[in-house]
């Protein structure tokens, strides 16, 4: 039965070989990079081949317009497939191309396929669910790793060579969370001797650690810059760093299972540095010192507000006091009545007295 699967497979593969040669070129469609793709996922379950792996990382290194065949290769052999090997040699190919740190990749975002309900169609459920798991778990981290390595990219084009507290926090935030996903990737009975999935778990202890170290790094950086941000900024640093600390413990129950499993890398890393409690302890006190100075500001601003209308009151009261000294003549004296009732006179009837006799 195995050997007739392993023929099955070897016809598949090449059968989709032959395809891909007499297929018309076009942007999306090239044969030798679709033909590398084919052999790098092929059915043979005991390895990886690494040659056909570098060979499409490769061609991404030789011009970035081939991330589009490559991608659209990956993507639709990827929608095509019910075999576990076919898709967890997809994802760790898909893996080695966002490790290559070219530009192109940076701006890839989600994935271009959706294995996160994926379901082997070659066995049983109850025989399969293992690897159904495996695939599940490591599409998911491979997924968001992706989007925040496009979303970080982003971030950096806007902010230039400047440096922002804000978006670094951020980011720490999002590299917590793939460690998260990264702990999740558990395999389970019979996926846990498998030699593909033994060598993915390798890759991943490699990943933890990448991304743990850039955590403390950040971490580093943010303390130095504390005192730029303000409160807000000091709370999310106090998240990061307590959310460190319980990764530094679950890391240790991680690497004893992978350990426990046959995972090589597992033993050979040094141990997991622990973030001291003076540098909480620091953080409590720099956001205590964030809410008293804003206390103060605050009542500060009060007192302002207060000066301000006390004053406006002295000069209202000393404007009518003065009113009140100049007004000695009274209510009732020099006082102008305007009004629109006119009376008319007749010049003849009015005495007219000479001119002599005013003096």
């Amino acid at each position: 039965m195995r050997l007739w699967k392993r023929a099955s497979g070897v016809l598949k593969d090449q059968n989709s070989i032959w395809q891909a040669q007499l297929s018309r070129r076009t942007s999306l469609r090239h044969p030798d990079i679709q033909k590398a793709v084919i052999r790098a996922t092929a059915h043979y379950y005991l390895s990886f081949d690494r040659r056909n792996i570098d060979r499409v990382c490769e061609w991404i290194r030789i011009s970035p317009c081939n991330l589009r065949p490559v991608l659209w290769s990956l993507s639709n052999r990827m929608h095509k497939t019910r075999n576990w090997v076919v898709a967890l040699k997809g994802l760790y190919l898909m893996h080695n191309i966002t490790n290559s740190r070219l530009h192109c990749v940076r701006h890839i975002g989600r994935l271009p396929f959706d294995l996160s309900g994926f379901n082997d169609g070659q066995g049983r459920q109850a025989k399969m669910w293992p690897f159904n798991a495996f695939i599940r778990a490591y599409y998911a981290f491979l997924d968001q790793k992706s989007a925040v390595i496009c979303q970080h990219a982003e971030e950096k084009s806007v902010d230039g060579e400047g440096f922002s507290i804000r978006h670094e926090l951020m980011h720490l935030l999002r590299l917590q969370s793939l460690i998260d996903l990264l702990m999740q990737i558990r395999p389970q009975a019979t996926a846990a001797f498998m030699p593909l999935v033994l060598d993915v778990m390798d890759g991943l202890i490699i990943e933890i650690y990448d991304l743990y170290s850039k955590i403390c790094r950040g971490i580093a950086i943010v303390l130095l810059n504390i005192y730029s941000g303000g409160k807000a900024e000091a709370s999310m640093a106090l998240t990061v760093v307590q959310k460190a600390i319980q990764h530094g413990d679950d890391l240790s129950y991680y690497f004893e299972f992978c350990q426990k499993i046959g995972v090589v890398y597992a033993s050979q890393f040094p141990v997991i540095d622990r973030i001291p409690e003076e540098g909480i302890n620091e953080l409590k006190e720099i956001i205590k010192s964030f809410a008293e100075g804003s206390n103060l500001e605050e009542s500060r601003a009060d007192e302002g507000r207060k000066g301000s209308v006390d004053q406006a009151d002295e000069k209202k009261n000393h404007a009518i006091s003065e009113e009140e000294k100049y007004n000695f003549y009274g209510d009732d004296e020099f006082r102008t009545i305007i009004t629109d009732k006119w009376e008319s006179f007749d010049d003849d009837s009015c005495t007219r007295i000479p001119l002599e006799a005013l003096f």
